[in-house]
Parts: C-alpha cells; sequence; structure tokens
C-alpha cells in the first residue's frame, strides 16, 4: 500500500512540474528568440511558429512510441529517462547560442513530453477500478495548477532576463527525478509486458479506426476545427502580447496564469451544472459561440488591462471540451471508450502541429509591415471562424439514439 501511495503521489507530481515546465518558458519564448537571432518581433513570431510545429510533430510521433515503450519496458525507465532528458533539455535551452539550438531543445521538449501517456498508464496500473476516475481527475487537475503555476513563475523569473525560466524549469525537472528515483516503483508486472513493434507505434491508427465507427466522423470534424481554434492560445498569446500592447514578461505570465485559473474554475463549477440544465448538444453549442465572440473581442482589444475582464467571459469556452466529449462517447460501444481517447489525442495533436504554422505567420505579416495595415487581431479573427465552422457542424450533426430521458 505505502508504495501505491508513493506511485500515486509521484505521478500526480510528475504531471504538475511537466505542465508547469510547459508554461515557465512561455512568457520569454519571444525574448530569448529575439535575443538569440538578433530578430524584430515579426521574424521572431514565424520562427515561434515553427518551433510550436516542430514540438508539436514531435510529440505526435512520439506519443505511441512512448506508449509503447512503456508497455515493453516498464513505466519506470520511460517515465525516470524522460524526466532526465527534460532536465538536459532545458539546460540545453538556457544555453543556447543559436537558432538551431532552439529547433533542436524543442525537438527534444516534445519527445520528453510525450511521456503523459506512460504517466497515465502508470496510474491506470496502481488503480482499482472504483479508483480510476479519482485519480485521472487528480492527474487533470495537477496539470491545471501547473497551467496556472508555471506561466506565473515565467513571467517573473523572465523580468530577470529570458533565460531564467530555463534554468528553473531544468531544476524543476531534476528534482522530479531524483524524488522518482527514490520512490518510485515499477508498476507493470514483467508477464503483462508485450513485445515492442513499430507497426503499433502508429498515431494514426485510432483515428482511422474511430473515423470508421457511425456518427463519430462528424463530431470528430468538429471537435478538429474546435481544437484549431483553441490552439490560438499556446500558439501565439505571448507574442500577440508584444505585439498589441509591448507587454512585459510579468504581464504576460499573470495573463497566461489568469487563463488557466479561469478555465480550472469553469470546469469546476459549470460544467456539471450547465451540461445537466441543457444537455451536451447545447452545452457544446454555448461554449462554441462563447469562444467565437472571445476570439473576435481579443481581435479588437486595444487596451492590455481589457484582456483580463474579457477572461471572465470567454472561460465559457470551458464547456466544449467535456460536452463534445460526451456526445462522442454516447456513439461508441464501451470496449471502445479507451480508443476513443486515442482518436481524440490525435485529433488534438494534429491541430497542434497546424497552429502555429497558421497563426504565428499570420500575426507576423499583419504586424511586420507587408499588411496594408498595421493588424495583431488578425490570427484571432481566423480562430474565431474555425470555431464558428465547429460550431455549424454541431448544429448539422443528427442526434445520437438515446433514451429519451437523457438530453443530448
Amino acid at each position: 500500500m505505502a508504495q501505491t501511495r508513493h506511485a500515486v503521489r509521484f505521478v500526480i507530481l510528475t504531471v504538475l512540474i511537466d505542465a508547469i515546465g510547459f508554461g515557465i518558458v512561455l512568457p520569454v519564448m519571444p525574448g530569448i528568440v529575439m535575443k538569440i537571432g538578433h530578430l524584430d518581433l515579426a521574424q521572431a513570431t514565424r520562427i515561434g511558429g515553427w518551433l510550436g510545429v516542430v514540438y508539436a510533430a514531435v510529440q505526435f510521433l512520439g506519443g505511441p512510441l512512448m506508449g509503447n515503450l512503456g508497455d515493453r519496458f516498464g513505466r519506470r525507465p520511460v517515465l525516470l529517462g524522460s524526466l532526465a532528458g527534460f532536465a538536459i533539455d532545458y539546460m540545453l535551452l538556457a544555453f543556447a547560442p543559436t537558432i538551431a539550438w532552439l529547433f533542436a531543445g524543442r525537438a527534444l521538449a516534445g519527445l520528453f513530453g510525450a511521456s503523459y501517456g506512460p504517466a497515465g498508464a502508470a496510474m491506470a496500473d496502481i488503480s482499482a477500478p472504483e479508483e480510476r476516475a479519482r485519480h485521472f481527475g487528480m492527474i487533470g487537475a495537477s496539470f491545471g495548477i501547473g497551467f496556472v503555476v508555471g506561466p506565473a513563475i515565467g513571467g517573473l523569473l523572465g523580468e530577470l532576463g529570458p533565460r531564467a525560466p530555463f534554468y528553473a524549469a531544468a531544476c524543476l525537472a531534476a528534482f522530479n527525478l531524483a524524488v522518482g528515483i527514490l520512490v518510485f516503483p515499477e508498476t507493470l508486472a514483467a508477464e503483462r509486458r508485450r513485445p515492442f513493434r513499430f507497426a503499433r507505434a502508429n498515431p494514426l491508427g485510432a483515428v482511422l479506426s474511430l473515423g470508421r465507427r457511425p456518427g463519430v466522423l462528424p463530431i470528430g470534424v468538429a471537435l478538429f476545427w474546435w481544437q484549431l481554434a483553441g490552439m490560438i492560445f499556446p500558439s501565439i498569446w505571448s507574442f500577440w502580447m508584444i505585439a498589441a500592447f509591448d507587454s512585459s514578461p510579468g504581464m504576460i505570465g499573470l495573463s497566461l496564469a489568469c487563463v488557466g485559473l479561469m478555465m480550472a474554475i469553469g470546469q469546476g463549477l459549470l460544467v456539471g451544472r450547465v451540461v445537466k440544465a441543457v444537455g451536451e448538444r447545447r452545452a457544446a453549442q454555448i461554449g462554441l459561440a462563447s469562444a467565437t465572440v472571445g476570439m473576435i473581442g481579443y481581435a479588437l482589444i486595444g487596451r492590455e488591462w481589457l484582456i483580463f475582464p474579457w477572461l471572465v467571459f470567454t472561460a465559457l469556452q470551458c464547456l466544449i471540451m467535456p460536452a463534445v466529449s460526451g456526445l462522442m462517447s454516447r456513439r461508441v460501444p464501451a470496449d471502445a471508450q479507451g480508443e476513443l481517447q486515442g482518436f481524440n489525442g490525435s485529433i488534438a495533436a494534429i491541430a497542434a502541429i497546424l497552429a502555429p504554422a497558421l497563426y504565428n505567420p499570420a500575426l507576423a505579416w499583419a504586424t511586420g509591415g507587408g499588411a496594408p495595415f498595421r493588424f495583431p487581431g488578425l490570427p484571432f479573427l481566423i480562430a474565431a471562424l474555425f470555431a464558428l465552422v465547429a460550431l455549424a457542424i454541431l448544429f448539422l450533426v443528427p442526434k445520437a439514439q438515446t433514451p429519451p430521458s437523457t438530453p443530448s
């Protein structure tokens, strides 16, 4: 029992520190790209987009790879190896002398960041069936807390210089590794392991399989357009705030922390009540409509302080993912629910690859002198259009065959 408790706490700590590490560098990414490359903001925005593409693409390919390695060799070596890699990677980024080193570092971060899957698998290994929902809820809460804390810390440290948050992230990963070496046991018994096969480490497998199930593909398409819209926040938020308001790293970190906080509050207080009151379909539609209006608002905001009251309104987009996931789950049998999660994860990964390739060049063009007039809000209008497409698809998708007492 003691080993199980240690393992649960370690997995939660790992997800928390991974999320903090991801968020801690966001406020200073524009600054470090400009400093290392001797670039202006528009040029750095383009480079930042390609850094995001590399990170997401490697994570997309690395997720199934890391999962299969965990099934073959056990969770402990995969997770500890990832943490060691994270510590080395953040230190590499802290000392990076050229843009090429940044690309190498983001590729490594994408690979080691794919350890979220093995962390979840370890939690499943050690959780009794009646405890899994609670334990996975703790993982989700840890990620949310990390995304609130990380940008706030990164913004404060960024005032000391663009490299400071990377040193902090490296220290956090090294601390997590040391804790893991001491307390994290292997959770996958040797008799439950299976041979590693590249054919099974296929990131498109879940997309191809679930896409053939009736009723799933249309909602999956809507989910893709929303994921593409929602990815605007990690893709350009830091660059946009500098371009629109000349914001400091501290203000960028504070705003990102507030984004995470509003989403966490919405998840905790709104989702269950709204879905119960109006059903999953209507809740998703409310969330998408709010997101569309919210993104148009960001495009037109002319004062930095207006971001914060607007965040309260756009927090309603927290309804989208739980409601859409529920709609999809109704259309999939019980023995394919795990496959559905892989399907959704693949959609999110594809959107994460495409988003920085779309939004960052758009922001660079709109602020770099190529546009007829300077308009930093252009990427948000593009994202609003994508959210509107998702909303239109949800209006057209027929209802699932569910008991009359269950809203859909």
